[in-house]
């Protein structure tokens, strides 16, 4: 009795679970290049916190500064969002862009996975310890590795579709 009730949760399980997984692809395909820079979080920039943001990598500021111009949890979070939104990008020119180098594309898959789980990290520190010295080392490594993944988006878009870069670096 239990045994047939057990074989149709699972059913039902694996059977929504590939609903959504199919809804997700096709969300995914109807994106524009426009949708997915309107999601692009403009109330923070990684400007301030590197001279030649969006071109190379790298930051010129300190960790304690870091921790001050991203506003803590706030400039955290955007990098988080952003991140993600930056590999939808990816895998959109990936998709509609010829030639475009896996390799890159790859490594901003990997990019953005860092990224996510180092913020995570630098959150939940914060949420227990406030502004200790691994937090703001965390933020700083995120942003680092935010800044190394905006120059390689940047370099993807002006290989593949530079007509796409103005509007990325006024949205970033």
């Amino acid at each position: 009795m239990i045994l047939p009730l057990v074989q149709i949760v699972a059913i039902a399980a694996i059977a929504l679970y590939l609903a959504r997984w199919r809804m997700g692809v096709r969300r995914r395909n109807a994106q524009t290049w426009e949708s997915l820079l309107a999601r692009l979080r403009p109330d923070w920039s990684a400007r301030e916190l590197s001279d030649h943001f969006l071109w190379k990598e790298g930051l010129s500021a300190t960790p304690e500064d870091a921790w001050k111009r991203m506003e803590g949890p706030k400039g955290l979070w955007a990098i988080y969002q952003n991140a993600r939104v930056m590999l939808e990008m990816a895998d959109f020119a990936a998709r509609n862009c010829d030639g475009v180098d896996r390799l890159l594309v790859e490594t901003l898959h990997s990019d953005a996975m860092q990224i996510q789980v180092c913020v995570i990290t630098a959150l939940v520190q914060y949420a227990f310890t406030q502004a200790s010295e691994g937090v703001r080392v965390n933020a700083f490594r995120a942003a680092s590795m935010y800044t190394g993944m905006a120059a390689r988006m940047t370099q993807l878009l002006q290989e593949h579709a530079a007509v796409l870069v103005p509007d990325f670096v006024a949205a970033m």
